[in-house]
């Protein structure tokens, strides 16, 4: 059984400065300090292999599984180490935290753990899973904000008007020394590792992970990966300081972060050997592969190490780990996501075309399909509009297909059968 008693500062990570001290001071005996602390609380996830990926490389592919963690992601082992390392006298106001999903779930689980009161604010709109999951690890949530700087700002207000403890997400010495274990767990598990690939947010979990690994095996090529659509780091990198960025679009909400951590991002800069970024395609198409192939539900910001893989597997050396950061995905998102993917890899093809409005016409076409072995997903029809003929009906259709070889003789057979077809 777990003990969940305070630590001397010797024993935790909280000894370590607080967040905006020097990096220098947060050192792999931190994070080996986090891990024994973590001991029956977080659990050693399982490194699995990939043939799939590893043929792709030319070398063995494992991934390391945090979507199998406690809470469905690596969140627990920060939030654990952050809130163990409070007072007596922190403890007692209690904690409170921001998110739209797995850091309130870390810290509900941490602070229930640990004795601690809970509250956690949530976006208005929060997928209805993760705010019942965050209420039953014990949070009281407060649903406030229409977008996360809102659920963020009323979080801080919280704090200063009740003395809570607030447990930022990324940008603290005990939540990277939490998160850092993960890379203490993979050189045990892998200690052949030739490359580790992260995905990446506000930067907490690659920070982490790159001190562990090294300090210990600098050898290793720690690669992060973040979504095209909200990719702070680049532009941060690039100007050797932490940079804000706007619009943020990516369905991938767990790496969705518009500003690097002021600690993480010196770390990052310091110990982390690249930063690359991914496409929504390749993050809908990895995650699809991770469902099929690794039989594993995983998030889209947990699949984005797998996307990068995908995207240019000759440029990484192996043995690879892929970090899979998360497994919580609301299912609407998880259905839209599939749909997506099987879009991308050519398993679905949406096309459009006209017939003349008689009967028969739409059997005819549809024997046509049958005859190319496509399923027939959908039909709609519209008849009322001013850029049709006065017999002429447009038919769009909704198929599945094998892959893009497939997509090209189903619309080389249309073409044949005289029919003209445009996406």
């Amino acid at each position: 059984m777990a003990d969940h008693t305070p630590r001397t500062p010797h024993e935790t990570a909280a000894a370590a400065p607080p967040a905006g001290g020097p990096v220098d001071a947060l050192t792999v005996e931190d994070i080996r300090a986090a891990h024994k602390m973590l001991s029956g609380v977080s659990r050693a996830t399982a490194m699995e292999g990939s043939r799939y990926l590893s043929g792709l490389v030319g070398a063995p592919v494992h991934l390391k599984c945090e979507n199998l963690q406690r809470t469905g992601s690596f969140k627990i082992r920060g939030a654990y180490v952050r809130i163990a390392g409070l007072s007596a006298e922190e403890r007692a106001a209690g904690v409170v935290a921001a998110s739209a999903g797995n850091h309130a779930q870390g810290v509900a689980l941490a602070a229930s753990l640990l004795g601690v009161r809970s509250t956690v604010f949530m976006p208005v709109g929060a997928p209805l899973p993760k705010v019942a999951a965050t209420r039953e690890y014990g949070a009281e949530v407060r649903l406030q904000g229409h977008v996360v700087d809102e659920t963020l700002a009323a979080a801080q207000e919280h704090a200063r008007e009740t003395g809570a403890v607030f447990i930022h997400p990324f940008d603290h010495h005990d939540i990277i020394a939490g998160q850092g274990t993960v890379g203490l767990e993979i050189l045990e598990q892998c200690p052949e590792v030739r490359t580790i690939v992260v995905g990446v947010g506000g930067g907490g979990l690659v920070a982490g992970i790159a001190l562990a690994v090294k300090a210990l095996r600098p050898d290793v090529k720690v690669v992060g990966v973040q979504a095209a659509g909200a990719a702070c780091y680049p532009p941060s990198l690039a100007a050797g300081r932490p940079v804000a960025i706007e619009g943020l679009s990516t369905m991938a909400d767990g790496i969705k972060v518009g500003r690097p951590g002021e600690v993480t991002f010196e770390l990052v800069e310091k110990l982390v050997d690249e930063v690359r970024t991914v496409t929504e395609n390749q993050l809908s198409s990895a995650l699809l592969l991770c469902l099929e192939r690794a039989k594993l539900v995983v998030e889209p910001a947990g699949a984005s190490p797998v996307a990068a893989l995908l995207a240019d597997p000759e440029s990484f050396e192996g043995p690879v780990v892929a970090v899979l950061s998360g497994g919580n995905v609301d299912p609407l998102l998880l259905q839209r996501t599939l749909r997506h993917g099987m879009a991308a890899g050519g398993r679905y093809l949406s096309l459009r075309l006209r017939l003349t409005d008689r009967p028969g016409a739409l059997a005819t076409l549809l024997g046509v399909l049958s005859a190319a072995d496509a399923n027939v997903l959908d039909v709609g029809h519209v008849r009322t509009d001013p850029r049709l003929g006065l017999t002429e009906v447009e038919v769009e259709l909704q198929l599945e297909t094998k892959g893009p070889a497939h997509c090209d003789e189903l619309r080389a057979a249309l073409r044949e059968a005289g029919y003209f077809v445009t996406e």
